[in-house]
């Protein structure tokens, strides 16, 4: 599937369109009007319809391989700590020492801390219970407590290793790691200042950021066993997290052996998850005297709201794969190349068209590091500015989150909001925080 450059960015843009048209207007459900759309944009493509049918399966497989299973067990984490009161008694704590007006500032330093070491998605999917609880009790919109920790988780997952994204354009820019490291840190932090509880503080109550309603994950009908407490919960919340932070460490600096094949296989997430659960069931049934059957119901409650999300963001992902498979990005690239522009525009532009075309930050970080890698060496930039040509391509591959990405669709489910409330809050967020990203790189480019 190929075509020229010009068709190829007119079908992109129609396809988008009708994506947002067929949800916003049409109120077509998600899932429905991504397949839909598609099969229709691979088949504008010139693809024939097996190769059609084939991306879609690919891209629908590659994700829910991976989302589906952390999006379940995280449901079945975050059911039993609701149930339990767990989720509910961290809120009060938090509100109680930080007060209101600071838990977005903590939900900050949280997302920035846990973003470097865990994945987007895995990260906000063990946190989303304790941003809902978090609305809910102080008579808040989701969007205010979510908006920061997202501009944290996302700013680490778009600059800092060992994100696949980052990590690739690193190898294909020859960047050293330690200014990669100090750069993304510097440009990374005020991005997810200002998109994060800066933006939220002044914009949380405009119109289209949501409502105070609980988001579907918080089921006030769900059985309710007796309380765990406020540290059993943080210790079950931390569980994973921790698990997760061990592996990857000892993946990276241990050598091989027994013990690092177990810190590593603990600490996958599938595994870390699991026996976050396995300690939240048990402690449930012995300490607090749970009804297995009791535990049972509300686990399989916490998977209903769960099985939307996991097909929607399947669809997502089937939508992105064909426009990946038609060679988008690399006519958006090569068209991209005749423009006369400096090394570091060149790379965050890039990153944005390829981004805004089919969805993927790490398919976008690949592929600007890819074309923006001859020019970086016949410039024979210092390693400071190589660092920040790096930065510039996570910025570019962070911006305009929409309907062919998977995270939005995963923030739009589990906040519980509308696709255009989504847009208004997660899409703008998304993008202060690259174009932030960029304006720093840009300032110390002279400095460096």
């Amino acid at each position: 599937m190929i075509a020229e450059p010009w068709h190829t960015l007119l079908i992109v843009a129609v396809s988008i369109a009708a994506v947002i048209v067929m949800v916003l207007r049409l109120k077509m459900q998600p899932f429905l009007a991504l397949l839909l759309v598609a099969l229709v944009t691979g088949l504008a493509f010139g693809g024939q319809p097996a190769e059609v049918i084939a991306a879609i399966k690919k891209g629908t497989g590659d994700a829910l391989g991976y989302v589906a299973v952390v999006i379940g067990l995280g449901a079945l984490l975050g059911g039993m700590l609701e149930a339990s009161g767990g989720v509910t008694a961290i809120a009060h704590k938090l509100l109680r020492v930080f007060g209101e007006k600071r838990i977005p500032w903590a939900l900050l330093v949280v997302g920035i801390i846990v973003g470097i070491p865990l994945f987007f998605d895995v990260a906000f999917i063990i946190l989303a219970p304790l941003v809902a609880t978090l609305a809910v009790r102080a008579e808040r919109r989701v969007t205010y407590f979510a908006i920061p920790l997202l501009a944290g988780l996302m700013a680490m997952h778009a600059l800092l290793p060992p994100h696949p994204g980052p990590v690739a354009a690193a190898e294909l820019l020859h960047t050293d790691y330690g200014l990669m490291a100090i750069y993304g840190l510097v440009c990374g932090i005020p991005a997810a200042i200002i998109a994060g509880p800066l933006y939220a503080r002044f914009f949380h109550n405009a119109p289209g950021w949501g409502d105070t309603v609980p988001p579907p994950m918080l089921d006030e009908g769900a059985p309710q066993t007796n309380p765990v407490g406020f540290w059993f919960a943080l210790l079950a919340m931390l569980v994973p997290l921790a698990l997760i932070i061990v592996g990857t460490v000892a993946g990276q600096t241990m050598d091989d052996g027994p013990v690092k094949a177990a810190l590593v296989f603990a600490g996958h997430p599938f595994v870390a998850l699991i026996l976050a659960c396995l300690l939240v069931l048990v402690w449930l049934r012995a300490a607090k005297g749970a009804p297995l059957a009791m535990i049972s119901s509300i686990m399989t409650r916490a998977l209903e709201p769960a099985g939307v999300m996991v097909l929607i963001i399947g669809a997502g992902a089937a939508y992105k794969e064909v426009l990946i498979e038609s060679g988008a990005g690399v006519q958006i690239t090569a068209a991209m190349t005749s423009a006369q522009v400096s090394v570091l525009l060149f790379a965050f532009l890039l990153a944005v068209f390829v981004r805004v075309a089919q969805g993927s930050a790490t398919v976008a970080m690949v592929t600007a590091a890819g074309l923006a890698a001859p020019m970086v060496a016949a410039a024979a930039l210092s390693p400071g500015r190589i660092a920040l040509v790096t930065v510039a391509i996570g910025a570019g591959a962070s911006v305009a989150s929409h309907v062919n990405d998977t995270g939005f669709w995963l923030v739009k489910q589990y906040l519980g909001l509308s696709e255009a409330q989504t847009l208004r809050s997660w899409t703008i967020c998304a993008t202060i925080a690259g174009a932030t990203m960029f304006a720093t790189a840009l300032l110390l480019w002279n400095f460096v």
